[in-house]
């Protein structure tokens, strides 16, 4: 992401009055006779030393051709002495904005080489604006604020809207990135169903083979690491209405929550409203739309009548759990996580049948 971090910026800028008024002393031309060969007022050229009126290009033209210096220059001087009033202002309003900043995890950014160090509040603020791509903390909150989105979290989660924001917005950077065909719904069908039997092989091979499939579907499949403060376990929503993201957070570290998680997201993908942002932390789970995803995941896995079959057979042995999996074509760490949802098998109980990952950098 091109940023303007790079650039020179002096901590001060002078006006073009000052200039003026010193090319005025050095060819010995007074206030008022300067004004009458430029054809203006004594008082605009007065406002203009003194700063409080700007130099408009019509002015700038003038004083070319009365001292000799291009109109482009004058306005150059003019140009960066409003830009840097403008970050004066930007910095004091940003001083009142230390509440909204320290609810984001800056130094976590930093670590991840998303954001440069920041050398002050007033530039965290700046740094943060850029990165979320908004002119203010205002726009900000109209952008990405809890209203626009439909966060399933207990109440307790707003006070990580910041770090909710931040993941998510973390992910549409990498959604961006991806290229994808437009979405195609019976391609994404046709996809789920092959990702599906990639829930066998390791996951150096079966994540980038899934983020092609789903990009041939119109689909980015993004995986961002759940930051401070975000236990989520993925998000859906619609980058245009051509193209959709799945994001997910494997935050649990093991195959059965990270392939369930994925076509969770799948179906809000598929069944719900493309105007709603779906962010999940399984905190929620008795919400209409998420029942439904739920139900929707768990058959797309293994298929109803075929779960209650194995689950009558009241066979919980790991001999059987892998006979199961072999015979679906899924892992059977996804089998043994679904047992243990269902309240079939303790939470303590065959977790060596999972898949554990870790990130590179943990």
């Amino acid at each position: 992401m091109a940023t303007a971090t790079n650039q020179f910026r002096p901590d001060y800028a002078v006006p073009p009055g000052w200039v003026l008024e010193e090319r005025l002393e050095v060819q010995g031309i007074s206030h008022a006779e300067f004004a009458r060969r430029c054809g203006r007022s004594p008082k605009l050229i007065s406002e203009i030393i003194a700063g409080k009126a700007p130099l408009e290009p019509e002015t700038a033209l003038q004083f070319e051709k009365v001292l000799g210096v291009d109109a482009s220059i004058w306005l150059g001087i003019e140009a960066d002495y409003q830009l840097h009033r403008a970050r004066e202002t930007e910095a004091a309003d940003a001083a009142g904005s230390g509440a909204w900043l320290r609810a984001f995890p800056i130094r976590e950014l930093v670590k991840r080489g998303v954001i440069r160090r920041p050398e002050s509040d007033a530039d965290a603020v700046s740094r943060l604006l850029s990165f979320f791509r908004v002119g203010s903390v205002e726009a900000w909150r109209l952008k990405y604020g809890l209203a626009k989105v439909a966060y399933r979290h207990s109440p307790s989660f707003k006070s990580d809207e910041a770090a909710l924001a931040t993941w998510r917005h973390l992910g549409e950077l990498e959604a961006e990135g991806q290229e994808c065909a437009d979405y195609n719904e019976t391609g994404f069908k046709q996809t789920l169903r092959e990702i599906r039997g990639l829930t066998r092989a390791p996951i150096e091979e079966a994540l980038p083979r899934s983020r092609q499939l789903c990009n041939q579907s119109g689909v980015a499949l993004a995986l961002v690491k759940p930051l401070p403060k975000t236990a989520l376990s993925g998000a859906a929503w619609w980058l245009s209405p051509r193209k959709a993201v799945i994001q997910l957070s494997a935050r649990h570290k093991t195959d059965d929550h990270l392939w369930f998680s994925f076509f969770h997201e799948a179906a809000h993908i598929l069944l719900h409203s493309k105007k709603n942002v779906f962010v999940d932390d399984m905190s929620d789970e008795n919400s209409e739309l998420e029942v439904e995803a739920n139900e929707w995941a768990s058959n797309m896995l293994v298929q109803r009548s075929q779960w209650e079959r194995f689950v009558a057979s009241c066979s919980r042995s790991e001999r059987a759990i892998r006979a199961f999996a072999d015979e679906q074509g899924i892992a059977p760490g996804i089998v043994v996580g679904m047992l243990q949802h269902g309240g079939h098998l303790p939470w303590t109980h065959l977790n060596g049948l999972k898949v554990r990952y870790r990130w590179l950098d943990d």
